[in-house]
């Protein structure tokens, strides 16, 4: 092989190099937010929530299906008091009433019924995820438009719903327990910050939100899309097939 040959294949190489080098890491995009909410009443009655990290007063208040407002009154917080509450805290969510008790009667013994599952309760909430952390937060807006749907996987459930920007999650109650898979169509204009697809299970009495996020983009379709390949790859390709034919026809004409 001659040295001008040589000299020919290293250049090829370190341009295919230099292009590798180039190509960015394109990450997957983050999970949403699930949580599922099943609080034990203590012995007073008191319903305790223990604040996690990145928790805030909306996003509690979702989760534990209460007004913000509500969880306020029970707290005495103020509207600034909810940028300062702290991993570990004991917010107070609920008050469970005592049960009244029912005089009891004889009666006939009946056979036992034959058990059943339970339901349970899935939350969407769409935000304007306007940092683009996947995180909502309680500066963020909820983003009204997305269409919302919830399956399980014999499609024996179907349903459907339209986000609003009122600030309420949209809970979709008495559920079959079981797995279910949900989907978010975004509104136009916007470009997800979270996968829009995703898979729950959900178990009797349990009460499960997911967040998914949104924000605005250029109108371009977002290049980690499965429906839209990056170009690069293809450019790439086309040019690893063209270098190929042509070290071919050059080695062709260097040995005739």
């Amino acid at each position: 092989m001659t040295k001008k040959m040589l000299r020919t294949l290293g250049l090829l190489y370190m341009i295919v190099l230099s292009i590798l080098i180039m190509i960015p890491t394109i990450a997957s995009a983050p999970l949403p937010q699930a949580v599922i909410a099943t609080p034990t009443p203590q012995a007073d009655g008191r319903i305790i929530y223990i604040v996690k990290e990145n928790d805030t007063c909306i996003s509690i208040a979702l989760l534990m299906g209460i007004e913000e407002q509500e969880l306020r009154d029970f707290n005495n917080l103020v509207a600034d008091d909810c940028s300062f509450i702290y991993a570990g805290q004991e917010l107070l969510v609920g008050i469970k009433e005592e049960d009244t008790p029912v005089p009891t009667a004889e009666v006939t013994a009946a056979p036992t019924p034959t058990p059943f599952k339970g339901n349970g309760s899935i939350c969407i909430f769409l935000f304007n995820d306007e940092n683009g952390n996947a995180l909502a937060e309680e500066t963020e807006l909820p983003l009204a438009g997305g269409a919302v749907s919830v399956t399980d996987r014999l499609n024996t459930v179907n349903l459907t719903g339209t986000t609003d920007a009122t600030g309420e999650a949209i809970c979709f109650t008495e559920i079959p327990e079981g797995d279910y898979n949900i989907s978010v169509a975004i509104p136009e204009g916007y470009n997800p910050t979270t996968v829009m697809n995703y898979a729950l299970s959900i178990g009797a009495g349990e009460v499960s939100t997911v967040d998914f996020g949104a924000q605005p983009g250029s109108g371009l379709r977002p290049a980690f899309s499965e429906e839209n390949p990056s170009p690069l790859l293809l450019v790439l390709g086309i040019f690893f097939i063209g270098a190929g034919v042509g070290l071919w026809f050059y080695m062709r004409r260097m040995t005739g």
